[in-house]
């Protein structure tokens, strides 16, 4: 963030600017992406073997919703 602030600070080309985001908002996929397939992975799993089905499934439905913004 401090790279992108500096860029627009220095009036960079805008885009490069919007290369530059576009890259980061990649990586932050990307990063989302391994921490649920560890969550569904691991925690869900987890939750359905010690009976607490409703809880996972809420999770479940909770990252459908966050994933689809």
């Amino acid at each position: 963030m401090r790279g992108l602030q500096k860029m627009i600070d220095q009036d960079i080309y805008c885009i490069d600017v919007i290369t530059q985001t576009s890259a980061i908002k990649q990586g932050l996929s990307n990063v989302e992406d391994a921490l649920m397939e560890g969550h569904l992975g691991h925690c869900l799993v987890n939750q359905i073997k010690s009976g607490q089905v409703d809880k996972a499934t809420k999770e479940i439905l909770k990252v459908y919703q966050l994933k689809r913004k």
